[in-house]
């Protein structure tokens, strides 16, 4: 690599895990005209630098190429399976097994940007106008599920739908006891009975 390493340049060893799932044609291929690696590297500063695409460094490839790769990328869902299989390592170096038995459910509004277009809407408890993120995580907070709303939608609501949302998850196979788990505006867990359901997926 000929210019200077930026601090979000993937790391050899982060290459080696990620560089399978990212190969979408061979390396040699005729419409192929920038390293995959410098993509990959150009599209981690977009998103750790939160800058405009247009505003990418004149030493990384060209902006254009960069987002039609991420799309490609996204279209092809390299980066759930990414997460799905770091996940599943984790977990088994954690001693526990690579598919989860339970899962927590949880929401954080944010505040609206020019680019949350039809998903925003006005949360009341948090008092924002914005989109809601839902997730879904493991008991080691490993993330399983993720999905972005209006902020007005309910967060239980969401999680009812969400073993819907996971089937395509391979981790969906499993019998998970679902834990949903509702967070006041004031930031205090909620004195109440825990609110527990079974799934079988």
């Amino acid at each position: 690599m000929a210019r200077k390493p930026y601090p979000s340049d993937v790391t050899d060893e982060e290459w080696d895990f990620v560089a399978p799932y990212l190969t979408l044609m061979s390396e040699d291929a005729p419409q192929r005209q920038h390293g995959l690696r410098e993509v990959f590297n150009a599209m981690r500063w977009v998103v750790r630098t939160g800058s405009p695409w247009r505003y990418m460094p004149n030493d990384l490839p060209p902006w254009e190429a960069v987002y039609q790769q991420s799309q490609r990328w996204l279209a092809a869902g390299v980066f759930e399976a990414m997460t799905q299989d770091l996940r599943r390592i984790l977990r088994v170096l954690a001693g526990r097994h690579e598919e989860p038995t339970a899962a927590i459910f949880d929401s954080r509004t944010l505040r609206s940007t020019p680019e949350s277009g039809a998903r925003g809407g006005y949360d009341g408890a948090k008092r924002k106008r914005g989109s809601k993120v839902h997730m879904a995580v493991d008991t080691l907070g490993y993330l399983l599920s993720l999905h972005v709303t209006a902020a007005d939608e309910q967060a239980a609501s969401r999680s009812a739908n969400s073993p819907r949302r996971c089937r395509s998850n391979p981790a969906s196979r499993s019998s998970w006891r679902t834990s949903i788990r509702a967070t006041p505006a004031s930031g205090r867990p909620r004195r109440r009975a825990s609110r527990t359901s079974s799934y079988r997926w």
